[in-house]
């Protein structure tokens, strides 16, 4: 059997059954078998990134792994900022590139690059295969690395004489290789309990981990039993009800809401759960640490202790450590009640809050936000990417199911929002996808909005466009005193992004007063075709962030 025909018969046999990708000369021994396959689906982007970005959405909104494929050289490096955004948000897929035959490898051939080794730092593993016969076990063992332990990409690159060889196989004696999770430590379960019920102030953070681990359930059901408050990460968003009362928040120096730092910052223990503490999520150490205790459960050891002092690790799968620590509780405690502590919660929420409800021309980006959380339900799945336009997203908007608010958190990578829509529409056919995307990340991978249209994949794409890299321009501003190659706008606009987007096929309308945006997304909607609605808001408007938790400057 020719290899490219055993590849998609293992892609199949594993659960793909989606592919994003762009064929070329050094890949179309396998693009022939993936055309006959009845059982994976080919969606052609207009960028290999872009195909990375959709794959990486896919398994977002689904928990389902996709496929990422191209050819040699510039496109399989095209690969690699999508491999990092994936990689540092802990989401698995695989990627395949084509490579030239094996005996021009070295040699400076035409599009002949060493992409494993370029990839490497980017993904869990990659392999260059020089051998036929190894295919299938490599493929296997591609899929159990990207699932097991901390998730995350894998690549293999296949010289196209290796795709082209004959080998024997027999899917009917292979199988996929079986991937553990771990569990807790008991004792140290015990020990986490007695620590919870000792502290006067606890809480509760949950990271993307618990997301991953498809563990809300048991921490709602964790912090119901106990009555300790939880706190999310931004990567975090979405693994507990905004409407809980024993929710407090978000904590951050950039995407946060200020009750959840309050609430942080009075607190004396932590427990973190499947969080890894980014420096956008903790700022300044010394007044996140405080005084307060950590404990820290998560998958990957390596992140114990990391940055900062753990009192306590636990290795575990999230949802294993959750279901141990309610059986732990209930053995240890009868259900506890409401405290002061707990009680104090609602007091800070409604204390703390930014205002939204803004009337200004040019409109106010806190003003679409509260427009966008008053229109779209709670079942409708957002992608965002970077910049200020990320970080108003993650201040404002309140996401109440898991893999419904999917952003780029590690990377904080421009263009990834279109692309990953596709990829999350397209796992998610029956949801309402919306990419949140600034007027300069739009111009990154817009040209997916292509791939959209060809496909009919009806995402919508709000743009809030004020004309600048607004982020960089307000890094400047208060960090150095000045403004330079920030502005994008040019004789009265940056771009038309209406014609841009109907150029493709899309629906597409501009708006400018606040009172038409839900008229606009209504139509959108209402199209049934992918749409962009061109939303022109205050130039000048800055972002509530700080250096620390406890030094956020406030804006409106």
């Amino acid at each position: 059997m020719k290899v490219s025909e055993v590849i998609v018969k293992i892609l199949e046999d594993e659960g793909i059954d989606t592919a994003f990708g762009i064929p070329g000369a050094s890949i179309n021994s396998l693009y022939e078998y993936l055309g006959k396959s009845t059982k994976i689906k080919h969606y052609t982007a207009r960028h290999e990134e872009g195909a990375v970005h959709a794959a990486d959405g896919y398994f977002r909104a689904s928990g389902r792994m996709a496929l990422a494929v191209c050819t040699s050289g510039p496109a399989a490096t095209n690969f690699v900022t999508g491999l990092y955004t994936a990689q540092i948000d802990s989401i698995p897929l695989i990627a395949i590139t084509g490579q030239n035959v094996r005996d021009q490898l070295g040699k400076e051939s035409f599009q002949c690059v060493d992409i494993a080794q370029i990839a490497s730092p980017v993904v869990k593993r990659s392999w260059c295969i020089t051998e036929p016969n190894q295919v299938p076990g490599i493929l296997r063992k591609a899929f159990q690395t990207a699932r097991e332990g901390r998730p995350g990409p894998v690549l293999i690159d296949l010289p196209l004489d290796v795709q082209q060889a004959e080998i024997n196989y027999d899917i009917s004696v292979d199988h996929s290789l079986p991937v553990s999770r771990p569990a807790p430590n008991i004792k140290a379960i015990e020990k986490a309990i007695k620590m919870l019920l000792s502290a006067e102030k606890p809480v509760i953070l949950s990271g993307g981990g618990v997301i991953l681990a498809d563990a809300v359930e048991e921490l709602k059901e964790f912090a119901e039993y106990l009555q300790i408050p939880v706190l999310t990460t931004y990567m975090g968003k979405g693994s507990f009800p905004p409407t809980h009362p024993l929710y407090g928040g978000q904590v951050g120096i950039q995407c946060n809401t200020p009750g959840g730092n309050k609430i942080f910052l009075e607190s004396d223990l932590v427990l973190g759960i499947g969080c890894r503490f980014s420096d956008r999520h903790t700022g300044e150490l010394k007044s996140y640490i405080g005084n307060r205790k950590f404990i820290h459960i998560d998958i990957e050891p390596t992140q114990i202790g990391r940055i900062v002092p753990t009192e306590l690790g636990i290795v575990s799968d999230a949802r294993l450590a959750l279901k141990s620590l309610i059986d732990a509780a209930k053995d240890i405690t009868p259900k506890r009640e409401p405290s002061d502590w707990s009680n104090r919660i609602l007091d800070l929420k409604k204390e703390f809050v930014r205002r939204m409800n803004f009337d200004n021309v040019p409109i106010k980006p806190q003003r679409v936000f509260k427009e966008i959380d008053e229109f779209f339900g709670e079942d409708t799945i957002f992608t965002a990417g970077c910049g200020l336009v990320q970080i108003w997203s993650g201040q404002f908007q309140e996401i109440s199911k898991p893999r419904h608010y999917l952003p780029s958190g590690g990377a904080g990578t421009l263009g990834y929002e279109v692309p990953a829509a596709i990829g999350a529409k397209v796992a998610k056919p029956d949801k309402t996808v919306v990419a949140i995307v600034g007027d300069g990340g739009l111009l990154f991978m817009g040209e997916e909005l292509a791939m959209a249209c060809q496909y009919n994949i009806p995402i919508i794409v709000v743009v809030v466009n004020n004309g600048y890299l607004s982020l960089i321009r307000q890094n400047q501003k208060y960090g150095y005193g000045y403004e330079y190659g920030v502005n994008l706008w040019y004789d009265g606009y940056m771009a038309d992004f209406v014609k841009y987007a109907e150029a493709f096929g899309c629906y597409a309308e501009r708006v400018e007063k606040p009172d038409d945006i839900k008229p606009a997304f209504k139509r959108a909607v209402e199209s049934g075709r992918p749409a962009l609605i061109d939303i022109i808001v205050e130039r000048h408007t800055d972002c509530s962030m700080g250096p620390s938790l406890d030094k956020i400057r406030e804006f409106e």
